[in-house]
């Protein structure tokens, strides 16, 4: 079955959106990520959103650093600036997004506010679930087979 161009990213996102005070501590963070079984949480001061925690920074800025987590506060280690895109916006956006910024996760967003997170996981698990494998495999083989057949050197 091939992909669904008109799929948006809103239709894919993890509706789950835990949020965290960037006062709070790493230990805290790892703890409410475990327990909500999430990969990142959106960040908050004032009820506003200033940054996102990842596994990802919790691992290589306080646990490879040896850093006492109960002693490191969330706006120290917390990834900034935050990356948004529309719930509208398309999934081959959404995903240009991410490789342009270098970024795991997107901040999705409408007219309304925050409404989830999308990541790279989200985005695997959605081509997993409509991508028909044989398809690609017999691509992946005819383009093999024309790039043989152009080679000079295979002749």
């Amino acid at each position: 079955m091939p992909l669904n161009n008109s799929t948006v990213i809103g239709e894919i996102m993890m509706n789950k959106l835990e949020t965290v005070d960037e006062s709070d501590n790493a230990q805290h963070a790892a703890r409410k990520m475990s327990h909500n079984d999430v990969s990142s949480l959106l960040v908050v001061k004032g009820g506003n959103a200033v940054g996102i925690i990842t596994e990802r920074d919790l691992v290589r800025k306080v646990c490879a650093r040896d850093e006492n987590s109960s002693n490191v506060i969330i706006h120290n280690v917390m990834s900034t600036p935050l990356i948004t895109v529309d719930s509208s916006y398309r999934l081959h956006d959404a995903a240009n997004v991410m490789i342009q910024k270098k970024v795991r996760h997107l901040l999705v967003v409408d007219e309304h506010g925050a409404k989830g997170i999308v990541s790279t996981n989200d985005f695997a698990n959605y081509l997993k679930q409509n991508i028909d494998m044989d398809e690609v495999n017999a691509a992946i083989i005819r383009s093999m087979l024309e790039e043989q057949s152009e080679d000079p050197i295979s002749k």
